[in-house]
């Protein structure tokens, strides 16, 4: 059925329609709920208050969907038990797309492709997972199932999903998925889980006053309760405010590809960073922050089996390169490791701590099978350690073409744990 305005709107879900087209932009509706197995394609839809609420096996294919930035532009009903498959096909909102699973709901799928969250701002929502002591604000596009059942199934495959833009930044995280985790951010309840989520361009900045020490956000965020079989991120994706990391992992995926660039302009705002169970990491494009304290690459908890960068650069104070405080597998960097940056504060586990640009930290607890750095180590400013591998730290193949310390007073290399294979005798 074709429908013109929120008149016909009204009608055709009151009759239990389930095939609507829009024609034109249609305005001035209340939410509307699609009834069960129904599909609503076509033309734009504006909203100033909540816009489509899905129940079971839906699909939006086609279509705009607008309301104000903060407010919710999708969002489902929690009251059934199946949700079946949610279909998102060629979807652009304004507003958040917010899916959960809890309450009565234990069973939902969201299969999306094509799907862009214009602009959103999240900054208010009550809801934030926490974990490592920070909380974690909520995505424009949001899959999260907090279902407290075990036996709770959320899945998913996303592909070509784009969030925000330089000229319109999400204000909060931008995709966010995640299951039932306890304060300690691990999985306590109902999973998420997906084969595939494959983004194209991500900007956000997430609006978090300066000098906060317990809260950020996430340009990809895959939080506690998610394991994710692969992420590729095929598009840039970018983070612009206080404490907003490029790419997160707390849960659990076997493959995460880049293939273009991470890039953080705000302060603490690290390229990746690692608390989850991660298989084979590999970004294929410059990995460069800006920001204060903003590192490039972190691994503080979990495990990491390999991770390969093409380059990393930062240039905050306070701005490591690379820093390992856990056992974990390879590191490679095909090109430079490079720092600019001095002293400064960066955000640790919910601490603002002083640190110093180190272009390489292998900290106490930090073992690498293998590191490789086929360009240089290089750090700029005074004061600094290049290269350090700390009392208690271990690295078992070593391989680094150069070092350069160049600010004054600064030193290549810093060696007081072991190097069982290779040199940093620069």
């Amino acid at each position: 059925m074709k429908v013109t305005n929120a008149q016909e709107l009204a009608e055709a879900i009151n009759s239990g329609e389930l095939n609507i087209e829009i024609e034109g932009t249609i305005k001035g509706s209340p939410s509307i709920t699609l009834p069960e197995g129904a599909t609503l394609s076509g033309g734009t839809l504006e909203f100033t208050a909540k816009g489509v609420r899905l129940t079971a096996n839906n699909t939006l294919r086609d279509v705009v969907i607008k309301t104000t930035d903060y407010e919710v532009a999708i969002y489902n009903d929690t009251s059934l038990t199946d949700a079946g498959t949610f279909t998102l096909n060629n979807v652009t909102t304004v507003g958040q797309i917010y899916i959960i699973a809890e309450g009565n709901l234990k069973t939902a799928r969201v299969e999306a492709d094509q799907v862009t969250v214009a602009a959103a701002d999240v900054r208010g929502r009550v809801e934030q997972p926490h974990g490592f002591g920070v909380d974690v604000l909520q995505g424009g596009f949001t899959l999260w199932n907090r279902n407290s059942d075990p036996e709770s199934l959320f899945t998913a495959t996303l592909k070509g999903i784009n969030i925000g833009s330089e000229e319109s930044p999400v204000r909060g995280s931008g995709l966010f998925v995640d299951g039932y985790t306890d304060r300690e951010g691990k999985l306590t309840g109902g999973k998420f889980t997906a084969d595939l989520i494959e983004t194209g361009t991500v900007v956000t900045d997430g609006g978090i006053a300066p000098g906060t020490p317990d809260k950020i956000s996430g340009g990809v965020f895959v939080l506690g309760g998610a394991i994710v079989e692969k992420v590729v991120n095929s598009g840039p994706v970018t983070t612009h405010g206080q404490n907003d990391m490029v790419l997160d992992l707390w849960g659990k995926t076997e493959s995460w590809v880049a293939n273009a660039p991470i890039t953080s302009t705000g302060p603490s705002g690290i390229g990746f960073v690692n608390f989850g169970d991660m298989g084979n990491l590999e970004i294929n494009a410059p990995v460069v922050t800006s920001g204060l304290g903003a590192r490039g690459f972190n691994v503080y908890d979990g495990y990491v089996k390999s991770a390969k960068f093409q380059s990393i650069t930062t240039h905050g104070d306070g701005a490591i390169g690379i820093q390992v405080s856990k056992p974990m597998g390879t590191i490679e960097v095909v090109e430079d490791v490079h720092t600019t940056g001095a002293e400064g504060l960066s955000l640790v586990k919910g601490v603002q701590m002083t640190l110093k640009a180190i272009g390489v930290s292998i900290k106490p607890g930090g073992e690498l099978e293998g590191l490789s750095v086929g360009g240089n180590v290089i750090t700029e400013a005074d004061d600094l350690v290049s290269f350090e591998v700390l009392k208690g730290a271990k690295i078992s193949k070593l391989s680094l073409v150069g070092i350069e310390s160049r600010g004054k007073n600064s030193v290549a290399s810093l060696v007081e744990g072991e190097i069982l294979e290779g040199s940093a005798d620069f």
